[in-house]
Parts: structure tokens; sequence; C-alpha cells
């Protein structure tokens, strides 16, 4: 059974693309969009430019994990697309989260708040 909080179809892609916003840091660029679900779709890519198989799928399990910790803080209803830098490479899971909420930060998603935030 298909899990529906994953984006698959090529027309969200690509509206997510055309009429979505874009934030960009350090090791990843946020692709962002309302959905209208009471839930958040997400999508992880890592291009060839980040290297060969095993680095794309280093990089898109990074990504996985830090959204697995951060998704408390990501309001519901967003359809979200997590791309990968080449530079992403060498990096260890806390740097891939920092990148991942200063993205956030930047977005005008509004930030949940979470236990123990401080801000």
């Amino acid at each position: 059974m298909l899990r529906p909080d994953v984006l698959r179809k090529k027309r969200d892609f690509s509206r997510l693309y055309s009429k979505g916003k874009s934030v960009g840091d350090r090791c990843l660029i946020l692709f962002y969009r309302k959905n209208g679900f009471s839930y958040n779709r997400t999508a992880f890519l890592a291009s060839k430019k980040v290297g060969k198989s095993v680095a794309r799928n280093r990089a898109r399990r990074l990504m996985k994990e830090s959204y697995r910790e951060l998704k408390e803080a990501f309001p519901p209803g967003y359809d979200l697309l997590f791309i990968a830098r080449n530079t992403i490479n060498g990096l260890k899971c806390a740097d891939v989260k920092k990148s991942m909420e200063a993205a956030l930060k930047k977005s005008s998603i509004e930030r949940r708040k979470a236990e123990g935030d401080i801000s």
C-alpha cells in the first residue's frame, strides 16, 4: 500500500516547481507549496551532480533522517521537496539538520514551536 505522505505524481512536482516557492541553504534546496491536506507530502531528490549512486542514496538518507527529527517543526498542509546539493557530500546528519532548520527559517512557512525549542 502506498503511503499518502509521499509526492509521486508528475503533475504534483510540476505544480511545485512552477507555483511553489524555493529556499536554498548550504547543502540543500527546499521547494514548498500549500497542498490543502491535513498532512505534509514530501520528496527527497539527489541528482547525478551529487555523485554516484552510493553518494546519492546517502544524501537522501541524511535528508530523510533530518526531516524525521524536524517533522514537528513543519506545520501540516504543505508539499515539501528537498533537493540535495553536491556540498552534502562528507557532511554528518547534524550538519544536514542544521541546514534544513536554516532553510525552514528562511522560508515563509510558519514554524511550529517544538518541545524544548528556546526561541
